[in-house]
């Protein structure tokens, strides 16, 4: 470490998890996410969606979620498994980075630990250059770039701010696909190979893809390269969408009509993965490995199956030093 050496601060950033298992702390969560313009772009009357936020889906769905995540609490960890799998991220990268003029740090963006807190944690330090990692390998309006516009309003916000630089994507990094790909066979040596390699991305509406968002191509590239690394023919994957609520339609094919409609066609034998996830979360846990196993088993599935997210492995903490030494 040298004392000429420029401080670099690294700020990697998920979606975030409330702070408790409880109604009211789900409630405030829900508020801050559902709240943000990048996730629910104006497609009614702003009016219309505040009644709808806080007359209807903040009265009822808080106490469901909350019941949700009483069942994965503590599971990786202390507290939300996507703020405990992220700290040992952390954790890991300050190793990686001991002994250098890089410090590390992390944040969520909604809830807690907040951007502002590990921007202050990171300014403090005195940092002639910021690096902002948003954990999501494909680019999306929805997320990535909501993250932008928190880091920009601080910005604003800060005197004598450093050097700014914003890493909007890295899906077809190619220790990114190493680092899937060797998951997916670890997978194949304890579960067998299925009749079905399912690769689902989280979806977002058409209608933001229509006004310019290029996440479902950055899905596409993902897949592509991931297909090509495992060398597997059309009959052997799928490529899905999951998670769409409300009545706009979202990208397609969706996956729970998928499992739902495969046993029907002879495949019985399928396994899950979702690329677009750095750390296990309430989504994967939840929605992906117990809701979905369940819709592809009562119609008439046997074997079913979800890989796990990259979370704290060798491979995906490899990746991201990867990611942010190409930024110093």
């Amino acid at each position: 470490m040298s004392q000429n050496e420029p401080k670099v601060g690294v700020l990697i950033c998920n979606l975030g998890s409330p702070d408790a298992p409880e109604k009211n702390a789900v409630r405030r969560y829900l508020k801050q996410f559902l709240s943000d313009p990048r996730v629910i772009q104006p497609v009614v009357a702003k009016w219309v969606w505040w009644l709808i936020l806080n007359v209807i889906i903040l009265n009822t769905r808080p106490k469901k979620s909350a019941k949700l995540y009483q069942s994965i609490w503590n599971k990786f960890g202390k507290g939300a498994p996507l703020v405990a799998i992220t700290e040992k991220q952390l954790l890991a990268l300050q190793k990686k980075f001991a002994n250098t003029n890089i410090h590390v740090e992390m944040a969520m963006r909604y809830g807690n630990p907040s951007i502002q807190s590990g921007m202050d944690k990171l300014l403090k330090k005195n940092i002639d250059k910021l690096i902002v990692l948003p954990l999501y390998p494909q680019y999306s309006r929805t997320t990535t770039e909501s993250t932008f516009d928190e880091i920009h309003q601080i910005k604003t916000a800060t005197n004598n701010f450093p050097s700014l630089q914003l890493i909007s994507s890295y899906h077809t990094h190619p220790r990114y696909i190493k680092a899937l790909k060797q998951s997916i066979e670890k997978h194949w040596q304890q579960h067998g190979k299925p009749q079905k390699l399912i690769i689902s991305f989280h979806g977002i509406p058409k209608i933001y893809v229509e006004n310019g968002d290029v996440y479902p191509r950055h899905c596409d590239e993902t897949a592509d390269l991931l297909i090509k690394a495992l060398e597997l023919k059309s009959e052997d994957y799928l490529v899905c969408y999951q998670s769409r609520f409300g009545k706009l339609e979202w990208l397609q094919p969706y996956l729970d009509k998928t499992l739902q409609s495969l046993p029907a066609q002879g495949i019985t034998d399928v396994q899950v993965i979702c690329p677009g996830f750095a750390a296990d979360c309430l989504e994967t846990l939840e929605e992906i490995e117990q809701e979905n196993r369940g819709y592809f088993l009562q119609a008439g599935g046997k074997k079913y199956s979800y890989i796990s997210a990259l979370n704290e492995t060798d491979s995906h903490i490899a990746l991201l030093e990867s990611v942010i030494t190409k930024q110093l």
